[in-house]
């Protein structure tokens, strides 16, 4: 899989066709258009170019449409293809859409989808037998159309290696910024989340969206608890300990997890903790028991063995990918 040069920026095609969403439009182009200086590197790091079928596009109910819209063949210059999606998902694509979707596949870009972009990718033949998933409200009519596709409803977005899938339009910020992380490591990927005022890594499903009625209740956020939680990840923190400081019982403080982030606290705890890890060994710390202990991972095995499950890679590859001097320019 092409993942663009270190010479040049790497270069992201995001395929408009009639009735897309513009949200999500903008979404990648959020993502990977804008100039960021903050991060203090000398080049870009992406650039994105929008392409349809037509010069001139009209937008998701007529809003408004495109013009001087480059043509498809910008797809086969990508590294990276995004496709938005768009509300009629029954209606065929253009074939000169789906012939660009399999061209991009077939020469190793990088295919992600938003929303129900996933529509198009399996309209395309790139999902047979392969993970993904969709926006919750239209999981039954893709089940119908592709029943081939593992579809996996209940979660934000779905990382298959050369394609990737995010739920809705909100989620497409998430598959993003995950791939910030999966190409530049946790500690440039927290600055652009920051940018965006958007969490850099947030748990859950799709679930806790679903519409139903919402009981008046006192407010049982468990912002504090997380903020004090990651102030201490080096202690020998537990699910006994988090209910304590929430003042519940570890039962209702698991019920609250479950409904507020769609995971658990122990796995929420596991997750932050190889996080700063990540985050330690971007900014050089090479000693893997230090590593180990201020994250609380316990030992250095552990720690390389979390690393791992997390990232794929073993923590000296993820210094090697991740660590070539990013941290002196982000240093906050």
């Amino acid at each position: 899989m092409s993942q663009g040069s270190s010479h040049r920026p790497h270069r992201v095609a995001v395929i408009v066709d009639e009735g897309t969403n513009p949200f999500e439009v903008g979404v990648a182009t959020e993502l990977f258009g804008l100039p960021r200086p903050e991060l203090g590197l000398p080049e870009p790091l992406y650039e994105v170019t929008l392409c349809a079928p037509t010069p001139a596009i009209r937008m998701n109910h007529g809003f408004f449409a495109l013009t001087g819209v480059p043509g498809l063949d910008a797809v086969d210059r990508a590294d990276t293809l995004v496709v938005p999606g768009r509300p009629d998902n029954v209606v065929p694509r253009v074939p000169a859409v789906l012939d660009a979707i399999r061209r991009a596949h077939t020469r190793g870009t990088r295919v992600m989808s938003f929303c129900t972009g996933t529509f198009a990718l399996a309209e395309a033949g790139l999902l047979d037998g392969r993970r993904a998933t969709t926006h919750w409200r239209w999981a039954d009519s893709f089940r119908g159309l592709h029943p081939t596709v593992l579809l996996e409803p209940d979660v934000l977005f779905v990382d298959d290696g050369d394609l990737l899938t995010a739920a809705g339009s909100a989620a497409a910020l998430d598959l993003g910024l995950h791939i910030w992380r999966r190409d530049h490591g946790a500690e440039i990927a927290n600055h652009v989340s920051r940018r965006l005022v958007f969490a850099a890594h947030r748990d859950g499903g799709q679930r806790q969206f679903v519409e139903r009625p919402v009981p008046e209740m006192r407010d049982e956020s468990l912002a504090p608890l997380l903020a004090w939680a990651q102030e201490r990840l080096g202690e020998p923190l537990t699910v006994s300990d988090l209910a304590a400081r929430a003042r519940v019982s570890p039962a209702t403080l698991h019920r609250r997890f479950r409904a507020q982030l769609g995971t658990t606290p122990l796995a929420w705890l596991t997750g932050e903790r190889v996080a700063l890890a990540c985050r330690m060994i971007e900014r050089g710390e090479e000693r893997l028991d230090v590593v180990a202990a201020r994250c609380g991972l316990g030992s250095a095995a552990n720690l390389r063995t979390r690393v791992r499950r997390a990232t794929g890679l073993s923590p000296s590859a993820y210094r090697r990918r991740f660590g070539t001097g990013h941290g002196e320019a982000l240093v906050s």
